[in-house]
């Protein structure tokens, strides 16, 4: 039996039209599958996370209206506040950054547009989490 001609380039076919019978190569790390769940349970944990911190601040602590640089200060003096701020930042920004590897993975066509899409994405995600995480720990210490 014949193969079928198959038209366009590598990246515009699934590898299996080449050999739909060939056993499937199995790689030893399975990190989509790990990406994937990352994205279930981190974004349960958002939910809880940012509607835990909206109760916290617009019903209990009676309203926005107090909000300040000084507040915001005094909060972040708590290990409680920088734990729990710090947790929706680190798992924002990767829940983020995951949906958008997938997207730059589903719609670049060139392994080279990937790579530097993927560089940029990663680069950006490091300079937001560094900034993020020095801000958080060290705001208000100065004064």
């Amino acid at each position: 039996m014949t193969e079928a001609k198959t038209l366009g380039t590598a990246y515009d076919r699934p590898a299996s039209l080449d050999a739909p019978n060939a056993p499937r190569i199995r790689s030893r790390g399975n990190f989509e599958k790990n990406a994937w769940m990352f994205m279930r349970f981190s974004g349960l944990a958002l939910i809880v996370l940012t509607f835990g911190h909206m109760f916290i601040m617009l019903m209990w602590d009676s309203g926005v209206h107090r909000i300040d640089a000084s507040f915001v200060a005094d909060r972040w003096k708590s290990p409680f506040w920088q734990v729990w701020d710090l947790t929706m930042l680190w798992l924002a920004q990767l829940h983020g950054g995951n949906g958008v590897r997938t997207v730059i993975a589903d719609y670049s066509r060139k392994d080279s547009t990937r790579f530097w899409l993927n560089t940029l994405l990663a680069l950006s995600m490091i300079l937001i989490l560094v900034l993020g995480t020095y801000a958080i720990l060290t705001f208000g210490s100065a004064s």
